[in-house]
């Protein structure tokens, strides 16, 4: 079984959390640089209809109307160049509509914190590495632009491209990369190839799938709690757990704090952290104790789930969305608990938190999401008071 991380770092001021694993722009970004800024410009925007729409991209640049200076090389990074509407008339932010697309003008620094965020929804980021860093990088050999000066932002190349007429890699670039196997090596002209290398490293740093099922809820309704009905001979926090281990190399319980030490032997329990706050703290309490893990949520007040049901949703996962839904069958809006739950969500969720929303499916139905029509929608039906049970064990006696 896959252990949570260790974030027990030595700490005494702050408290010990496990961070999402980002960059400078985000999770996934490559800094292209070695070539003139038009060339990676018009790379870029050939690449486009290669990776869109399965992939979200964006693209980090500088304003090159204002020159290429060192000075601005050196800049902590900036998506977008606030116009002199902005600065002249004391405006500190706005907000542009232009119909096909949103523009912000912002006088304040851009800090490694504020990119990221502002990016969250991209599943790519492709950074002109000219001017800006980023974790990992695609160098272009281009004898117009010597990569002697830029060593130094070489951390991690993951691919190197020939411009026209270049054969040979220089014997700097090789000496610095020799600690290293050597990355592949593809012509700059190469537009299909080198889209299809940056699909496959995004399919690498697919996030694991670990498992979570809510059962946290009080039950009020049902006066018992929904947890320990028994449909399929376990209880559903078996049954649910037992559900999502054919996907998952580790499945969580959420529940309560009060509530773990009366859990099932077999079962892992995950305590709320977030409490008072319904499926939501499940949810956070989850990506809090992973957040560069995907979770695969379910309640566990839906004895008609089968594993049909949720090895079409596993194999319809979209990692580059903030998360994978089924459509309700009753009012045709995202499910969120029987979703998965992509690691970029944890912000979202907590952006909607601290707007003073609790509600999961506010946050899918407006976020980048997977919507799914449920192949056998009845399937979603929960069973939440005594009624509903005692016609729910009636329907599934069959199955037995």
């Amino acid at each position: 079984m896959d252990s949570l991380p260790n974030s027990a770092a030595k700490r005494t001021k702050h408290a010990a959390l496990a961070r999402p694993d980002v960059g400078e722009f985000g999770r996934h970004e490559l800094a292209i640089l070695g070539a003139p800024c038009g060339d990676i410009q018009a790379l870029v925007a050939r690449l486009l209809p290669h990776l869109a729409p399965q992939l979200r991209v964006a693209y980090v640049d500088a304003d090159h109307a204002a020159g290429d200076s060192a000075a601005a090389e050196e800049t902590a990074g900036a998506v977008a160049k606030p116009v002199p509407y902005v600065a002249e008339n004391g405006l500190s932010a706005e907000l542009v509509d232009k119909i096909t697309y949103r523009q912000l003008n912002l006088t304040r620094a851009l800090d490694r914190f504020t990119q990221p965020e502002l990016l969250a929804h991209e599943s790519v980021v492709l950074v002109n590495g000219n001017h800006f860093r980023a974790r990992q990088q695609v160098v272009i050999v281009d004898p117009r632009k010597p990569l002697e000066k830029k060593l130094d932002r070489l951390t991690d190349v993951r691919l190197i491209l020939l411009a026209e007429g270049q054969t040979e890699l220089p014997a700097v670039l090789l000496e610095h990369l020799s600690a290293a196997p050597l990355p592949p090596v593809l012509p700059l002209a190469d537009v299909a190839g080198i889209a299809a290398f940056i699909r496959q490293w995004y399919q690498l740093a697919v996030p694991v799938l670990r498992g979570l099922v809510l059962a946290g809820g009080r039950s009020e309704r049902m006066q018992t709690d929904k947890g320990t009905l028994h449909y399929h001979g376990l209880d559903q926090r078996q049954h649910t757990a037992a559900l999502l281990a054919e996907f998952c190399p580790d499945v969580r319980v959420s529940v309560r704090p009060d509530q773990a030490a009366e859990l099932p032997t077999g079962l892992t329990a995950l305590p709320d952290t977030f409490l008072n706050l319904g499926p939501l703290g499940g949810i956070l309490s989850a990506l809090q104790a992973d957040p560069n893990a995907a979770w695969l949520v379910l309640a566990c007040d839906l004895p008609f789930l089968t594993r049909d049901t949720l090895e079409y949703l596993v194999s319809s996962r979209q990692p580059a969305r903030m998360a994978t839904s089924f459509r309700s069958p009753w009012d045709a809006f995202p499910e969120p608990l029987v979703s998965i739950w992509e690691p970029r969500s944890y912000g979202q969720l907590l952006r909607f938190l601290g707007l003073g929303y609790s509600c999961p499916r506010k946050a899918l139905i407006n976020s980048d999401i997977e919507l799914l029509a449920p192949p056998a929608p009845g399937e979603l039906r929960n069973v939440n008071t005594p009624e509903e049970r005692a016609a729910a064990t009636r329907e599934l006696e069959p199955r037995r």
